[in-house]
């Protein structure tokens, strides 16, 4: 025994670690072979079910915490090791891209709203057939244009009319049917030709960065799908329509904007389909869209085609200055938008007219089975033409223009274009202008003059044209201001990216709420003009602002509704006794 020992504890320590080491220590008749010496496995029936959550717990402990160490002196555990740290965020994103799939969730987006205010579900057919006239060139005063890689093409030939008809669907549609009826996806295909215009868009039209651009666009929004049950039947009884004593259904023609496509404005498209309207979505091939695939169908070959601007074709006048070339190439797009509303609104008529089932053999997207029954179902007599952005300044185009077989009954014009050529004051018929608050906010010069007072003059001449179109010897045009709103507010974008949007253009209202009101006071307009009646709820009001944020006295803003004054104001109606 050593002097530092404690008596005979260290020997009988020694005698018992020796007496358990080989194989003795575990012999069946050995005094020391308790259960606790070797613990025997479970049985996997008598071990816990481990559930999906214990599962992801478990796996997650391990990636952060350090295994214990087997020194006796370092027996703390070590939290988040640098190596394992590393690797978290990658299995974080894998998981939360595991959930979301099995979900049936995009990636990186919100889907888009499933319901609409209305009283209808929605349904949505994709339409492209031949142009009424055949291949055929359409520019400003016939010039001719061409591309500069390949000055074989002419750059706005109009070969075929591409549109997405929302409209209400019948009662009879149930939702278990409904469920049944595939849906299209809101990122058109192929998703590539989509990221090739946004590349030149972004003036960055490099092989790897359109790659990279698509894989984005697939992640963000690839599975994306629009909430309408495509070739559904079409509303039919008399009072499923709204009760306005008719089976026939009013249309409206909406034009996209720059760097925009059918598919970019679905929810306020399909909200007006829920209340009982037909909506035909034109999609242009002016340069303005992103990408679009033109399908002429029979044996001629499909034909993409990407964004183009001025830089990209040529003109018969060279030695015209660049912005000379630019307005002109201005002229040739709205020449074209216009002959392009004007082939929708001819497709309208076909259907119309009881020629569903040609157009259905001659649709090149393979849709429209139903079509046959949309026979005397539209109401072409209430036709009203509507766009966003470029798509408003085309649809002044178009409204300004005398065809006997347009004739549209009015018009809807969301922010109308900035730079997009003069607006077209020469309209006679019904007009709605709504502004988005940062369109008004931001000071414009407009060829010489603030953008705001040249809309606000072009509602109050529409104004006095219109006269004795409303009970009471009023006209009816309308110039507002959403506020609280931004220049995409009307479109899907911030309903698909919400954070991303509010962030990027600082708007204060809610995207839903924001689209809710622009379709509200849409719905208003156009229930105006179907029944000749005198306007209700905001339209029926006053103006409150001459100029953008000053109001015309401090009575009108007593006398305004407080509900109504955070979210518009009204520049131009026909309330106003002054004009």
């Amino acid at each position: 025994m050593s002097p530092d020992s404690d008596l005979e504890l260290d020997s009988l320590d020694a005698h018992s670690d020796s007496s358990l080491d080989g194989d003795d220590a575990y012999a069946p008749d050995s005094p020391l072979a308790t259960a606790t010496s070797r613990p025997q496995a479970r049985p996997r029936w008598l071990q816990p079910r481990r559930t999906l959550p214990h599962r992801v717990a478990s796996a997650l402990r391990a990636l952060c915490l350090a295994p214990r160490p087997h020194h006796h002196h370092r027996r703390r555990r070590r939290y988040f090791s640098r190596r394992r740290l590393l690797l978290l965020p990658p299995v974080i994103f894998f998981l939360y891209a595991l959930v979301r799939l099995l979900r049936g969730q995009p990636l990186l987006a919100t889907r888009l709203p499933a319901s609409y205010s209305g009283p209808h579900r929605v349904g949505a057919i994709d339409v492209e057939v031949p142009a009424s006239s055949a291949p055929r060139t359409v520019t400003d005063a016939g010039a001719d244009v061409r591309f500069r890689l390949d000055p074989a093409r002419r750059a706005f030939e109009l070969e075929t009319v591409l549109v997405t008809l929302y409209y209400p669907v019948a009662a009879a549609s149930t939702k278990r049917s409904s469920r049944r009826r595939r849906q299209h996806f809101w990122l058109d295909r192929p998703i590539g030709l989509t990221a090739a215009g946004y590349a030149r868009l972004a003036h960055f039209d490099y092989a790897p960065f359109r790659a990279l651009l698509t894989v984005v666009l697939w992640a963000v929004a690839g599975s994306l799908r629009i909430p309408a049950d495509v070739d559904g039947p079409l509303l039919q009884l008399p009072d499923e329509s709204g009760g306005n004593g008719t089976d026939r259904l009013p249309v409206v023609v909406f034009s996209h904007g720059m760097a925009s496509s059918r598919t970019d404005y679905t929810h306020y498209l399909a909200q007006l389909a829920s209340r009982g309207y037909v909506v035909a979505a034109l999609e242009h091939r002016d340069g303005s869209c992103p990408g679009s695939l033109i399908k002429p169908g029979g044996q001629k070959p499909d034909r993409r085609l990407v964004h183009f601007s001025v830089a990209d074709v040529v003109t018969a006048n060279p030695s015209a200055s660049a912005d000379d070339e630019l307005a002109a190439f201005k002229k040739h797009q709205l020449a074209f938008r216009t002959a392009e509303i004007a082939e929708a609104v001819a497709l309208l008529r076909r259907l119309d007219d009881g020629h569903g089932a040609r157009i259905h053999a001659a649709n090149s997207r393979a849709e429209g089975s139903s079509l046959p029954l949309w026979k005397a179902r539209l109401d072409l007599g209430h036709l009203v033409i509507a766009g966003h952005s470029y798509g408003a300044t085309g649809a002044l185009q178009a409204l300004g223009r005398h065809d006997a077989n347009l004739a549209p009954s009015g018009g809807i014009v969301l922010d109308p274009g900035k730079s997009s050529g003069p607006l077209n004051n020469n309209v006679s018929a019904p007009l709605l202008i709504i502004h988005s608050d940062a369109w008004s906010r931001a000071h414009s010069l407009f060829h010489g003059r603030p953008h705001f007072a040249t809309v606000r003059d072009l509602a109050r001449a529409v104004l006095a044209r219109t006269r004795d179109v409303l009970p009471g010897g009023r006209g009816a045009a309308w110039f507002l201001t959403s506020l609280g709103v931004a220049h995409p507010s009307v479109s899907d974008a911030p309903l698909i990216e919400p954070l991303l949007l509010r962030w990027a253009t600082r708007t204060t209202l809610d995207a839903r709420d924001a689209l809710r009101q622009y379709v509200d006071v849409s719905a208003a307009f156009l229930d105006a003009l179907g029944s000749r009646a005198a306007a209700t709820g905001l339209l029926a009001e006053k103006p409150t602002h001459d100029e953008y944020g000053v109001w015309v006295s401090p009575e009108r803003k007593d006398s305004f509704p407080k509900d109504w004054a955070g979210l518009w104001e009204i520049h131009v109606s026909p309330a106003d006794d002054k004009h």
